[in-house]
Parts: C-alpha cells; structure tokens; sequence
C-alpha cells in the first residue's frame, strides 16, 4: 500500500498536463494550430532526444550549470558570512542596511554591460552578474535566522569561551541552517533565471544562446526543446535544494 499512494498522487499531479498534450497533439495533427510556432509534442521530443543523442544539450546545460551554480556558491559564502556577521552585529547592521535596501532592488540583469566591461564574455561574466542577484535573498534570510536564534545558546558559547570559529560552525550555522537552506532554494530559481537572460541577452553560450539559435533558425521544435530541457534541469535544482533544505529542518 506504501507504493500505491504515491502513484495515486503522481498520477493525479501528471492527469492535466498529460491531457493538455494530449489536447495539444490531436489539435496541430488537425491543422488547427499554426506549425511555426506550435508544432505537435511529438515532434518537439523527437527533437528534444535527437539533442540528447548528438551531446548538444549536455554541453550547453553544463555551461549554463557552471554560470548558476557558480554565482550561487559565490553569493551563498558572501551571503552566509556577511549576514552572519551583521545578525550578530545590530549597530553594524543598521548602518549598513541602508546600503543594501539601496543595491538590492538594482535588476542583476541591468549590471550586464558593466559586467561585460570588466570580464568581457563567458563564466566569469555569467557568475558575477548571477552572483549579484542570488546574493540578497540570502543575505536577508541568514539575518533574520541569526537574529532568531535562541539567545541562551549564544551565552553559553560565551561561558565556555568558545572561539568565534566553533561559535559559527557549532553554534551559530546549525541553529539557522534550516531558514538559510531556504534562502539558498529560493535563490537556486533566481540563479538559472539569470544565466539563462544572460546567455540569450549577451553572452553566446549554454542553454539560453542555443534557445535563441533555435529561433533564430526557424525550428520551433527545437526552439521548445531547448525550453524543456531548461525546465527540467530547473526542476532537479529545485529538487536536490529541497531535499537540503529538509534535511536543515530535520537537525
């Protein structure tokens, strides 16, 4: 019986989805959608497989997975720290708040040009700009976790004169790791949105410049492809944060 209810709830989670496509078939079959720019689903995975055959969706989906994974362990470390520090800090805090209200509502994707000044094109571009806009939702959350840790934990790391690093490996990250793993999903979504804007915007590489290409050239087909090979690869990001996240409110 274990078994049987989860297939229940796939089956019920996929039931309009599958009728969508299948509605979706039956009606380009018959001519009533327009062939450039709905092309039938079987044809869109014919050509989605045919990008896992020759590699190309590989390549590109591990270019575009260096951009936000790596803007994201660069804002997560920055973030983590620094809102660990101002946390413990409130006059630190209030000084420099003003400060990150004023930068956090900059779009990342509006520093492009500058980042292209500095790093001109490829990873090191991607991440920085990346970098920018996963770095405030963790910066904010890991704040807040750290101002609501449990006052008493903190004065008994003071009593028994613990040093500032077993304070934040023993103490300080266990007792807020559940809300910044959250902080971390949340910004997980926000880094592949931005590598892809950056790949189709400017940068000629990984998913979101093959996505272009393909409209560019005419093929709807692959140009859809492209597109579920991004959601996919979104949704196992999503999965494994949250499977990490769970685990942060699990000790």
């Amino acid at each position: 019986m274990g078994r049987i209810v989860p297939l229940r709830a796939a089956w019920r989670a996929l039931a309009v989805p599958t009728m969508i496509v299948l509605a979706w078939e039956a009606l380009a079959r018959a001519g009533q959608l327009p062939a450039d720019t709905l092309p039938p689903p079987s044809q869109i995975g014919v050509a989605g497989l045919g990008l896992l055959a020759d590699g190309s969706v590989l390549v590109a989906a591990w270019q575009t997975l260096q951009a936000a994974v790596g803007g994201l362990v660069l804002a997560a470390i920055t973030g983590v720290l620094c809102g660990v520090a101002l946390g413990l800090a409130p006059r630190a805090a209030r000084v420099v708040g003003p400060s990150i209200e004023a930068m956090r509502p900059v779009p990342a994707v509006a520093l492009m040009p500058l980042a292209l000044l500095f790093f001109g094109f490829g990873l090191s571009m991607e991440v920085a700009v990346v970098s920018f806009a996963c770095i405030w939702p963790v910066l904010v959350i890991t704040i807040a976790a750290v101002r609501g840790i449990e006052p008493r934990l903190l004065d008994v790391a003071r009593v028994l004169e613990m040093s500032a690093r077993a304070r934040l490996v023993q103490i300080i990250l266990p007792a807020a790791m559940a809300r910044i793993a959250i902080g971390l999903r949340l910004a997980m979504g926000i880094a592949l949105v931005v590598a892809v804007t950056v790949e189709i915007a400017i940068d000629p590489r990984g998913l979101g410049f093959q996505l272009m290409t393909a409209q560019q050239s005419l093929r709807p087909d692959l140009m859809y492809a492209w597109l579920a090979w991004i959601g996919l690869l979104g949704w196992g990001l999503n999965e494994v944060l949250a499977l990490f996240a769970a685990r942060g409110v699990a000790r």
